[in-house]
């Protein structure tokens, strides 16, 4: 009963959904949270469109770059008192320094830590930190990002220091000329991808069990809702068009232009200068 009773919570606090909702999701989907959650928003019961089923992290992010790499790393700890301590945002900056020595783009987190560094593995140091911390401390995210051939800018948001904060995005573009006016242009797109969280640069790009996902749950909403058979297929696509503009960076509405879409700013300035996104990342604790 009290693994029935946390369940319920949990989904409440996901979905916004009603106690009794929650618990009759919970069982008809054998506790599943995530089967839940769809369950709700088929029901039109879930507030909840893009929040994850797993609980908050306290911890922090941070971005490092030279020459050629722009690595984007993410160590959680138990505690958001931990997480601003110094000794614990040195330590970030130290493994993200050591980060900067990976070769291979597509190198794994578990092979970073049993890589080493002056004769110790990275894993020894996350070792040397929790026992002077006193807090769980675990990488969980180490994005790799290679941009000797294009130009890239970061941003960093809820920052503890200039290069870590609770989100940072990334994203590496091409430009005729990389003035000033293509930099502010990056930096801005990247203060866009960190407001607007977009999941793809495009819709060829997102992944396709989400879209079968979302458009099985808006199919089940709108024939719910007893919509007559000849225009649900019409309604379904403005569903998906508005999911697609709201996912999507090129088709999200510019934060600093909602009149335009992403697509058109960079399609407008590149009448003057060139300027194509090739790669984006974001990685933030609220997600």
């Amino acid at each position: 009963m009290n693994d029935l009773i946390e369940g319920i919570k949990n989904l409440r606090e996901i979905t916004g959904a009603g106690f009794l909702d929650c618990k009759k999701a919970l069982e008809e989907n054998n506790h599943d949270i995530d089967l839940s959650i769809d369950f709700l928003r088929k029901k039109g019961l879930s507030k909840a469109n893009k929040k994850s089923s797993r609980e908050a992290k306290e911890g922090a992010i941070g971005i490092y770059s030279n020459d050629n790499i722009c690595t984007i790393i993410q160590i959680n700890t138990e505690t958001d008192f931990a997480a601003k301590n110094e000794v614990f945002l040195n330590f970030m900056d130290e493994i993200g320094k050591y980060s900067l020595e990976i070769k291979d783009i597509n190198f794994s987190i578990e092979n970073f830590l049993e890589s080493t560094q002056n004769g110790r593995k990275i894993s020894d140091y996350f070792k040397d930190i929790i026992a002077k911390i006193g807090e769980n401390i675990i990488l969980t995210k180490l994005y790799i990002n290679e941009h000797k051939e294009n130009y890239y800018s970061y941003y960093v948001h809820n920052s503890y220091k200039k290069n870590i904060g609770k989100i940072a995005s990334f994203i590496s573009y091409q430009s005729n000329e990389d003035n000033d006016e293509s930099k502010l242009l990056a930096k801005n797109l990247c203060m866009h991808i960190a407001a607007s969280k977009p999941l793809a640069l495009n819709v060829e790009n997102l992944n396709k069990d989400l879209v079968d996902k979302e458009r099985e749950i808006q199919l089940d909403l709108i024939k719910s809702s007893g919509k007559p058979e000849n225009i649900i297929a019409k309604i379904l696509d403005g569903k998906m068009h508005k999911f697609y503009s709201d996912s999507t960076l090129l088709n999200q509405n510019y934060i600093l232009d909602p009149d335009l879409t992403v697509d058109k700013v960079i399609n407008e300035f590149s009448k003057k200068n060139n300027f194509e996104i090739i790669n984006y990342n974001l990685v933030s604790l609220e997600s």
